[in-house]
């Protein structure tokens, strides 16, 4: 004689893998992998990943901070004052590259006296900027040719860009590319270049 259970009873059907849940599962993977791929050919064949060296930039892009290169648009477009830049000093692409950003461009003059640069003879900035220290090559007017930048860092007085002898106004050609992305490191966390 069978013992008769007592209580609710339910049917209890153990759960498989069926064919709907392996194309769902199939195509998160696919998706993944695509936008990996995207992502790895944009950064190698238009971007570039470099780190900022120094105290230069500071206080808007920090030693040792991540940012990100757009290869691609100078390539279009010229430098604008105002573009922080990554760039090679004098096209020597044997030492580490430079982060500064554009104050003058081809054609504009540039002066530093008192403190204070003048770009076509005009202040640049505001009168909360601090003064600049040493003028280097920029004591005496210089007049940019065709194709050269002046660069300097953001942290005037704790940078060695164009005012410096052994660097002088950038050649585009020396220009890698416009900086347009931070992250890791400084206070500021991630976030675009301003």
């Amino acid at each position: 004689m069978r013992k008769r259970r007592r209580g609710l009873h339910f049917y209890h059907k153990k759960k498989g893998i069926n064919a709907t849940l392996m194309r769902e599962i199939f195509s998160w993977i696919v998706v993944v992998f695509v936008a990996a791929f995207f992502a790895f050919t944009l950064t190698w064949f238009v971007g570039l990943r470099t780190n900022v060296i120094g105290l230069s930039m500071e206080p808007g892009l920090s030693n040792g901070q991540g940012i990100l290169v757009n290869r691609f648009t100078y390539q279009i477009f010229s430098p604008k004052a105002g573009d922080v830049v990554v760039f090679w000093p004098n096209g020597n692409e044997n030492t580490h590259n430079y982060v500064k950003r554009v104050v003058a461009v081809p054609g504009q003059t540039v002066r530093i006296e008192g403190g204070i640069l003048y770009v076509d003879g005009e202040r640049y900035g505001d009168d909360s900027m601090d003064l600049i220290a040493s003028a280097g090559i920029a004591e005496n007017e210089i007049r940019l040719g065709d194709d050269e930048y002046f660069v300097m860092g953001d942290n005037f007085n704790n940078s060695e860009d164009s005012r410096s002898a052994n660097i002088g106004p950038v050649r585009k050609s020396a220009i890698i590319g416009k900086a347009w992305f931070h992250f890791g490191g400084g206070g500021d966390g991630w976030g675009l270049v301003k």
